[in-house]
């Protein structure tokens, strides 16, 4: 099977988000598309995926012309795809979740279940997957109900799968893992599209490598050549430091004590297990872990967006046990949120309104009763050109910005005042290595400045690099300390698969 993309261009209100793309995969090779944010990947897929229609171009599958007006189309047609954020019911069982929608039934019209055992024991095994059929979802791993996705899509007879940052939560052991699973899908005659950020991953699965830039297809590369700092300047069109640059840490006084955390989670289970630890300034902590182990839970205690079952937060010495949020950001703490879109941005506000969220309240934006625009708009373009975020205008919605720029509105609004505690959660994921770079900047000067900075990462490369100490949750409970000097991925990823 051969696909191709010819000339596909998609425009939206003032953007070109797809500029006469040309781009051909066939069964049996793996093609990595990179980009920075906003370089377009994401709407040429949906286009891919029936879920967009194109302006101009055509899709062709082995020369035919089709035409997807959804993604039943797309799936009919031999495509599927594996998105980031995984679409599977919790409470189902795995042969439930695969058979959702095509399901096999008996006279009657009765869903028959040992037919749908059947075949994803059939799938799990042609592909070495490892997946029992009657597991919960919701009692799996990560990388399991990854597998549970990737049986999905072939179950529907896919021949072309799509890949959406298919690492962004895994520990270097799944990764490995899922490497092979892609190994064998490309020997059994798949097709893959395999887009990432992730440099070293390119040049370790793609059999070729094409490279979006603002819309359009700026280069292609061979993996045998290609160097992770020549792809990283063809997606961001200059030099990048992929290296992060700092000195050696000096704490001083503890800025943050956790003493006897106990958080728990939506459905009264404990998520937070008696944790105790101190940030001090001018060093980084990070927190590694798998997605899931209570990191989630721990910020959103720290910053005042969940309650404390038990134990004690000191930040400065004042006790900020189950403070509110305001009261914590009054306090000179800086919060960068894991999910920019759900907690940190109001999509439907414009970037001035974005940046005065937490500060409308004080002087100089207000006086407490009535806004002043002039001076939240003079703010917002300050931030906007220290930061360098991407935009026309201060007044656009921030649904219009890429997801790196969105991250940038988010780091310039909390690290443009002077702040003495930095919470930041997945500060850089999902984001180019243009925009990974400046942040990552932005947050050593923070420490050098005399601020304490937690980082909690899910990408291990990102706390061995920004680190002065690490810690690893496991089940809600820290499992590890140590230093980047003194310890390796490999290691790290097994104390967040719960070794001791």
């Amino acid at each position: 099977m051969k696909l191709e993309l010819k000339g596909i261009t998609k425009r939206f209100p003032g953007v070109v988000a797809n500029d006469h793309v040309d781009l051909e995969i066939e069964t049996g090779e793996i093609l990595c598309l990179l980009g920075e944010n906003g370089a377009g990947k994401s709407t040429l897929m949906n286009i891919l995926y029936g879920l967009y229609s194109a302006d101009e171009g055509e899709i062709l599958i082995d020369g035919e012309v089709q035409h997807f007006a959804g993604p039943g189309d797309a799936i009919a047609a031999g495509i599927g795809m594996v998105h980031q954020h995984f679409m599977l019911v919790p409470v189902f069982t795995v042969a439930e979740n695969v058979v959702l929608g095509v399901e096999p039934t008996t006279t009657g019209g009765v869903l028959d279940i040992n037919e749908a055992r059947e075949d994803v024991r059939q799938i799990s095994n042609q592909y070495n997957l490892a997946v029992d059929p009657d597991a919960v979802i919701e009692d799996l791993p990560v990388g399991i109900q990854q597998r549970v996705e990737i049986i999905k899509v072939l179950f529907r007879d896919a021949e072309i799968l799509v890949f959406d940052e298919p690492t962004a939560v895994l520990t270097p052991q799944e990764v490995d893992e899922f490497f092979k699973i892609i190994d064998k899908l490309k020997d059994d005659g798949k097709g893959i599209i395999f887009i990432t950020h992730k440099l070293k991953e390119v040049l370790e699965v793609a059999d070729r490598i094409a490279v979006l830039r603002r819309g359009a297809v700026v280069g292609s590369a061979d993996p045998a050549t290609a160097t992770e700092s020549g792809l990283a300047e063809m997606m961001v069109g200059r030099p990048v430091d992929l290296k992060v640059d700092k000195s050696e840490a000096d704490p001083k006084d503890v800025v943050l004590s956790v003493k006897n955390l106990t958080v728990t989670n939506l459905f009264g289970g404990t998520a937070v297990d008696d944790v105790s630890f101190e940030v001090r300034r001018n060093e980084i902590v990070g927190i590694a872990g798998v997605q899931g182990n209570g990191q989630t839970e721990l910020v959103e205690a720290l910053t005042g967006l969940r309650e404390i079952a038990a134990g004690t937060v000191i930040i400065k010495g004042e006790d900020h046990t189950n403070s509110t949020p305001r009261q914590i950001h009054d306090s000179g703490v800086a919060h960068v949120p894991e999910d920019r879109q759900r907690s940190g941005l109001v999509l439907g506000f414009s970037l001035t309104e974005n940046f005065v969220l937490d500060s409308y309240y004080q002087k100089p934006f207000s006086d407490g009763i009535k806004m002043d625009w002039k001076r939240s708009r003079s703010e917002a373009e300050r931030l906007i050109e220290e930061f360098d975020v991407r935009t026309p205008s201060s007044e656009i919605p921030a649904s219009n910005l890429s997801g790196g720029n969105q991250q940038k509105v988010i780091v310039a609004r909390e690290f443009g005042r002077q702040v003495d505690l930095v919470i930041a959660s997945q500060p850089t994921r999902g984001i180019d290595v243009g925009s990974i770079e400046f942040i990552h900047e932005r947050i050593i000067e923070e420490r050098d400045a005399g601020a304490a900075v937690l980082i909690v990462s899910t990408e291990l490369d990102e706390v061995m690099a920004l680190s002065d100490r690490i810690l690893v949750m496991f089940d809600g409970k820290v499992v590890a300390e140590t230093k980047p000097s003194e310890t390796t991925n490999t290691e790290l990823g097994l104390y967040m698969a719960g070794a001791s």
